[in-house]
Protein backbone atom coordinates (compact mmCIF):
# COMPACT_ATOMS: atom_id res chain seq x y z
CA UNK A 1 0.00 0.00 0.00
CA UNK A 2 1.39 3.37 -0.96
CA UNK A 3 1.61 6.64 1.41
CA UNK A 4 -1.41 8.05 -0.64
CA UNK A 5 -3.38 5.16 -0.52
CA UNK A 6 -3.21 4.45 3.38
CA UNK A 7 -3.51 8.41 3.67
CA UNK A 8 -7.31 8.37 1.44
CA UNK A 9 -8.08 4.95 4.09
CA UNK A 10 -7.21 6.47 7.29
CA UNK A 11 -8.83 9.95 6.74
CA UNK A 12 -12.12 7.86 5.17
CA UNK A 13 -12.01 5.96 8.55
CA UNK A 14 -11.36 8.92 10.42
CA UNK A 15 -14.17 10.73 9.16
CA UNK A 16 -16.80 8.21 8.96
CA UNK A 17 -16.40 7.95 12.27
CA UNK A 18 -17.09 11.79 13.24
CA UNK A 19 -20.19 11.80 10.78
CA UNK A 20 -21.70 8.54 12.59
CA UNK A 21 -21.41 10.18 15.54
CA UNK A 22 -22.87 13.43 14.40
CA UNK A 23 -25.91 10.75 13.13
CA UNK A 24 -25.90 9.87 16.60
CA UNK A 25 -26.49 12.77 18.27
CA UNK A 26 -29.20 13.43 15.66
CA UNK A 27 -30.45 10.18 16.81
CA UNK A 28 -30.91 8.97 13.08
CA UNK A 29 -31.65 5.11 11.78
CA UNK A 30 -28.85 2.98 10.81
CA UNK A 31 -29.44 4.24 6.56
CA UNK A 32 -28.61 7.72 8.10
CA UNK A 33 -25.73 6.81 10.03
CA UNK A 34 -24.33 5.30 6.86
CA UNK A 35 -24.99 7.94 4.52
CA UNK A 36 -23.60 11.09 6.64
CA UNK A 37 -20.58 8.78 7.07
CA UNK A 38 -20.24 8.02 3.70
CA UNK A 39 -20.58 11.78 2.87
CA UNK A 40 -18.12 13.25 5.88
CA UNK A 41 -15.47 10.31 4.71
CA UNK A 42 -15.44 10.95 1.02
CA UNK A 43 -16.45 14.40 0.57
CA UNK A 44 -13.21 16.25 0.67
CA UNK A 45 -12.02 13.83 -2.05
CA UNK A 46 -14.53 13.91 -4.05
CA UNK A 47 -14.28 17.84 -4.69
CA UNK A 48 -10.42 17.59 -4.83
CA UNK A 49 -10.66 14.75 -7.67
CA UNK A 50 -13.44 16.71 -9.61
CA UNK A 51 -11.65 19.77 -9.64
CA UNK A 52 -7.93 17.83 -10.75
CA UNK A 53 -10.10 16.20 -13.43
CA UNK A 54 -9.02 12.59 -11.59
CA UNK A 55 -10.61 10.34 -13.41
CA UNK A 56 -11.72 7.95 -12.08
CA UNK A 57 -12.83 9.62 -8.45
CA UNK A 58 -10.83 7.57 -6.04
CA UNK A 59 -14.27 5.61 -4.16
CA UNK A 60 -15.34 4.80 -7.57
CA UNK A 61 -11.81 3.40 -9.05
CA UNK A 62 -11.59 1.59 -5.39
CA UNK A 63 -14.85 1.03 -3.52
CA UNK A 64 -13.65 -0.35 -0.77
CA UNK A 65 -13.70 3.33 0.60
CA UNK A 66 -16.88 3.14 1.14
CA UNK A 67 -17.04 -0.54 2.47
CA UNK A 68 -14.66 0.99 5.04
CA UNK A 69 -16.89 4.09 5.95
CA UNK A 70 -19.97 2.22 5.94
CA UNK A 71 -17.73 -0.35 8.11
CA UNK A 72 -17.15 2.06 10.66
CA UNK A 73 -20.51 3.68 10.58
CA UNK A 74 -21.96 0.16 11.49
CA UNK A 75 -19.56 -0.08 14.80
CA UNK A 76 -20.25 3.23 15.50
CA UNK A 77 -24.04 2.58 15.62
CA UNK A 78 -23.58 0.07 18.03
CA UNK A 79 -20.93 1.35 20.24
CA UNK A 80 -21.40 5.54 19.92
CA UNK A 81 -23.47 5.21 23.55
CA UNK A 82 -20.49 4.03 25.35
CA UNK A 83 -18.82 7.28 25.05
CA UNK A 84 -19.26 9.65 27.85
CA UNK A 85 -18.77 12.61 25.46
CA UNK A 86 -19.87 12.13 21.76
CA UNK A 87 -19.08 16.40 21.11
CA UNK A 88 -15.78 16.14 22.13
CA UNK A 89 -14.75 12.74 20.71
CA UNK A 90 -16.32 14.24 17.35
CA UNK A 91 -14.43 17.16 17.51
CA UNK A 92 -10.86 15.30 18.53
CA UNK A 93 -11.01 13.00 16.09
CA UNK A 94 -11.97 15.43 13.40
CA UNK A 95 -8.55 17.33 14.04
CA UNK A 96 -6.86 13.71 13.41
CA UNK A 97 -8.75 13.59 10.20
CA UNK A 98 -8.37 17.12 9.32
CA UNK A 99 -4.56 16.80 9.54
CA UNK A 100 -4.34 12.84 7.74
CA UNK A 101 -6.47 14.18 4.53
CA UNK A 102 -4.52 17.55 4.03
CA UNK A 103 -1.89 15.84 3.38
CA UNK A 104 -3.51 13.28 1.20
CA UNK A 105 -5.21 16.30 -0.78
CA UNK A 106 -1.68 17.34 -1.17
CA UNK A 107 -0.30 14.35 -1.76
CA UNK A 108 -2.33 13.49 -4.94
CA UNK A 109 -1.76 16.90 -6.21
CA UNK A 110 1.73 16.74 -5.90
CA UNK A 111 1.39 13.27 -7.77
CA UNK A 112 -0.55 14.99 -10.52
CA UNK A 113 2.34 17.58 -11.30
CA UNK A 114 0.56 20.58 -9.57
CA UNK A 115 2.26 23.24 -8.92
CA UNK A 116 2.50 25.24 -4.98
CA UNK A 117 -1.29 27.15 -5.13
CA UNK A 118 -3.25 23.90 -6.32
CA UNK A 119 -1.62 22.02 -4.14
CA UNK A 120 -1.87 24.09 -0.83
CA UNK A 121 -5.59 24.33 -2.20
CA UNK A 122 -6.77 20.51 -2.78
CA UNK A 123 -4.75 19.96 0.29
CA UNK A 124 -7.55 22.60 1.88
CA UNK A 125 -10.65 20.96 0.00
CA UNK A 126 -9.82 17.58 0.89
CA UNK A 127 -9.31 18.32 4.60
CA UNK A 128 -12.49 20.55 5.12
CA UNK A 129 -15.40 19.89 2.71
CA UNK A 130 -16.17 16.30 3.80
CA UNK A 131 -16.67 17.88 7.36
CA UNK A 132 -18.81 21.39 5.99
CA UNK A 133 -20.94 18.85 3.88
CA UNK A 134 -21.52 16.49 7.35
CA UNK A 135 -22.35 19.54 9.07
CA UNK A 136 -24.88 21.27 6.35
CA UNK A 137 -27.05 18.20 6.25
CA UNK A 138 -27.42 17.65 9.84
CA UNK A 139 -28.28 21.04 10.77
CA UNK A 140 -25.05 22.34 12.67
CA UNK A 141 -23.35 25.20 12.28
CA UNK A 142 -20.06 24.11 10.06
CA UNK A 143 -17.00 23.80 12.16
CA UNK A 144 -15.04 25.80 9.67
CA UNK A 145 -16.70 28.56 10.50
CA UNK A 146 -17.37 29.04 13.61
CA UNK A 147 -15.88 32.28 15.66
CA UNK A 148 -12.05 31.85 16.49
CA UNK A 149 -11.69 28.60 15.27
CA UNK A 150 -8.18 27.33 13.90
CA UNK A 151 -9.22 24.79 11.27
CA UNK A 152 -9.11 26.04 7.26
CA UNK A 153 -5.83 28.40 8.74
CA UNK A 154 -4.66 25.06 10.50
CA UNK A 155 -5.26 23.22 7.12
CA UNK A 156 -3.58 26.50 4.74
CA UNK A 157 -0.74 25.81 7.09
CA UNK A 158 -0.36 22.15 7.09
CA UNK A 159 -0.54 22.17 3.28
CA UNK A 160 1.94 25.34 2.63
CA UNK A 161 4.49 23.53 5.18
CA UNK A 162 3.87 20.51 2.62
CA UNK A 163 4.91 22.45 -0.52
CA UNK A 164 7.58 24.39 1.40
CA UNK A 165 9.31 21.24 2.42
CA UNK A 166 8.56 19.09 -0.82
CA UNK A 167 10.47 21.92 -2.88
CA UNK A 168 13.60 22.17 -0.84
CA UNK A 169 13.64 17.95 0.19
CA UNK A 170 11.98 16.19 -2.47
CA UNK A 171 11.02 13.28 0.34
CA UNK A 172 7.57 13.34 -0.81
CA UNK A 173 6.78 11.02 2.40
CA UNK A 174 8.44 13.28 4.65
CA UNK A 175 7.00 16.37 3.02
CA UNK A 176 3.05 14.73 3.48
CA UNK A 177 4.12 13.44 7.38
CA UNK A 178 5.32 16.80 8.31
CA UNK A 179 2.79 18.62 6.61
CA UNK A 180 0.07 16.37 8.29
CA UNK A 181 2.51 17.31 11.80
CA UNK A 182 1.21 21.04 11.50
CA UNK A 183 -1.99 20.80 10.51
CA UNK A 184 -2.76 18.56 13.82
CA UNK A 185 -0.74 20.76 15.64
CA UNK A 186 -2.37 23.79 14.98
CA UNK A 187 -6.02 22.27 15.66
CA UNK A 188 -5.31 20.88 18.64
CA UNK A 189 -3.85 24.09 19.94
CA UNK A 190 -6.91 25.66 18.74
CA UNK A 191 -8.95 22.82 20.66
CA UNK A 192 -7.14 22.69 23.98
CA UNK A 193 -5.10 26.56 24.43
CA UNK A 194 -8.08 28.16 22.58
CA UNK A 195 -5.91 29.56 20.17
CA UNK A 196 -7.56 31.90 17.73
CA UNK A 197 -7.41 34.62 14.65
CA UNK A 198 -8.45 37.92 15.78
CA UNK A 199 -11.91 37.87 15.66
CA UNK A 200 -14.20 41.36 13.74
CA UNK A 201 -15.85 43.24 16.18
CA UNK A 202 -18.05 46.79 14.56
CA UNK A 203 -17.09 49.77 16.29
CA UNK A 204 -20.78 51.00 17.80
CA UNK A 205 -22.23 53.59 15.52
CA UNK A 206 -21.45 57.42 15.98
CA UNK A 207 -24.05 59.15 16.89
Amino acid sequence: MSLLTFLDYASVIVFAITGALVASRAQLDLVGFAFIACLTAVGGGTVRDLLLDRNPIFWIAEPAYLGAAAAAALITFFTAHLLESRLRTIIWLDSFALAVAVAAGAGVAISLGQGPVITVLMGIVTGCMGGLMRDVVVGDVPVVLKQGELYVTAALAGASTTVLVQTYLPDVPFALIFGAAVTWILRAGSIFFGWHLPVYKSAPPKK
